[in-house]
């Protein structure tokens, strides 16, 4: 065979691979996305609504750990192989997928566990039935049999606890992974998806799991399916998150509830010492008092530039919300979240509603909340906290105190703390955000929202710190989906919507 013959086959060959990569790049235009995310949504509902219907309160480990048994078999049936990487309590779950000569390794994310459920406050007959909604003509959410979803409205809902938070998003990346095999859509990464199942009790093993399993979970960036999306719905990433710690205060009256007729003037409330202390913490404007506090928080020009491109409408966030003004913590949404908070996130004394009792308490007891950034130390912001309330005349101790610690000082408290993770953030400009970018204005015809920070918190600082990777936020779920409350939802547009995202992603080349 001559020379000529043989480079007009080669030529010939090459121009044949060319042209399958380029029918494969064809495969994921606007259009196709579009029907591909339709078809695996409702393909998917059996299972989203399989997955929802297991019980997931980290509090409970049994029922963990039939979720836990659920996610290997649901990855385990799409070639992935599965790890428990175990800790004190429940373990962590490693799913991972390789391909030949990938370029990267991606991390991915996902949160497995819910909030506690108060079954009396859920309009439906159980948080883990889910029940499909539409909105009947007087604006209320009336349920309908399930075989309608088949048909649904892009505004129906799905409610369950962790519909968003966030079994929908794991039930989306499932779906997304059919979607990409059945089509042929390679990807030129590995895969590794880590699910967490105490997500809501602040990851306490986390930290440590990932120190002590370094090399298992090495990666060069982490995507976390996560988080509701931009107020307006349009496709967002955020490239960071505020971290989290936790405080219980409690103030002390007389040794058991008195009769307020015969000890009110005498005996000294808790409940108004208690009171007294968390206003003394803020300004009538919402700003911590305490000295201190937002040290080191500094927002230049190009920092106010960045929040300044989110398309925020202030009186909308404020409709919503149905409050007529907003602390002065920042000028505006964006730059409040950019500061470490101090918020007041439950409070306890004596009796209420068709309980209340004439009485003077025992005790008072509030759980406070630090959100937290990446230019404040924890134990700092917890130590002028301390020292705040120590300032104010209380003798403050860790335990309850003793019949001495009472009998011999006038103000008594005890004040205990958690940090249970740091704030994250990642420049716009590396490599997974370029990529993600890219992923989404392919998907959706224009560059998604990007935000600096988000103001909830998610556990992603340990792998971030100790795996020295980039992380960043893809978040899929409406942003009114009652996170953390009695009837959560997700709406079904966003979850078609997020299975478009995910193929996106997954077929988008690094």
């Amino acid at each position: 065979m001559s020379f000529n013959r043989v480079f007009r086959i080669v030529v010939a060959l090459l121009v044949l691979l060319v042209g399958v990569n380029i029918t494969n790049a064809q495969k994921l235009t606007e259009e196709k996305l579009d029907a591909m995310a339709a078809k695996y949504a409702l393909q998917s509902f059996p299972m989203l609504k399989d997955l929802l219907s297991i019980p997931n309160d980290a509090i409970y480990p049994e029922d963990i750990e039939k979720n836990i048994k659920w996610c290997e078999k649901a990855f385990g049936d799409r070639d992935f192989t599965t790890t428990r990487i175990e800790t004190s309590t429940v373990p962590l779950l490693l799913a991972e997928r390789k391909v030949k000569k990938p370029k990267k390794t991606v991390l991915i994310y996902l949160q497995i566990d819910g909030q506690p459920v108060d079954t009396s406050r859920w309009f439906q007959k159980d948080p883990y039935i889910p029940a499909l909604k539409m909105k009947n003509a007087e604006g209320e959410w009336e349920e309908m049999d399930w075989s309608k979803i088949g048909n649904y409205d892009d505004d129906w809902r799905v409610f369950a606890r962790s519909t968003s938070d966030a079994k929908g998003p794991a039930a989306m990346f499932l779906a997304a992974i059919d979607a990409i095999d059945d089509n042929k859509i390679s990807t030129n990464f590995d895969m590794k998806v880590i699910m967490d199942f105490e997500e809501e009790l602040g990851s306490p093993r986390l930290p440590q799991a990932v120190i002590d399993n370094k090399e298992l979970l090495k990666s060069d960036m982490l995507v976390i399916f996560d988080g509701p999306m931009h107020i307006t719905n349009k496709p967002t990433l955020v490239f960071g998150a505020r971290g989290i710690a936790t405080i219980q205060l409690t103030t002390y009256g007389p040794i058991a509830p008195q009769h307020s007729g015969h000890y009110g003037n005498y005996a000294p409330n808790p409940a108004f010492r208690l009171s007294q202390i968390l206003a003394s913490m803020k300004d009538d404007d919402g700003r911590v008092t305490i000295p201190g506090y937002y040290d080191g928080i500094t927002i230049d020009a190009e920092t106010e530039k960045i929040l300044r491109a989110v398309p925020d409408n202030e009186k909308e966030i404020q409709d919503r919300l149905q409050i007529g003004s907003t602390d002065k913590v920042g000028r505006y949404y964006q730059e409040s979240i950019q500061y470490p908070s101090l918020n007041i996130r439950g409070m306890q004394s004596g009796w209420i509603n068709e309980k209340a009792r004439t009485i003077v308490p025992d005790w008072a007891r509030a759980e406070l909340d630090l959100r937290l950034v990446l230019e404040s130390d924890p134990e700092r912001l917890i130590s002028l906290v301390k020292k705040h309330i120590e300032g104010l005349g209380y003798y403050v101790t860790e335990d309850t105190p003793t019949k001495e610690e009472r009998m011999s000082h006038e103000k008594v408290a005890s004040f205990t703390y958690e940090i249970s993770y740091q704030s994250f953030r990642t420049d716009y400009n590396t490599e997974i955000g370029i990529w993600l970018k890219e992923a989404l204005k392919n998907a959706y015809g224009a560059d998604p929202i990007m935000e600096r920070m988000a103001g909830g918190s998610i556990p992603i600082s340990p792998f971030v710190t100790t795996l020295d990777i980039p992380a960043v936020s893809v978040p899929t779920v409406n942003r009114d989906n009652n996170q953390h409350s009695p009837n959560e939802n997700i709406r079904l547009g966003n979850y078609r919507d997020g299975i478009k995202t995910m193929i996106a992603i997954l077929g988008q080349k690094l």
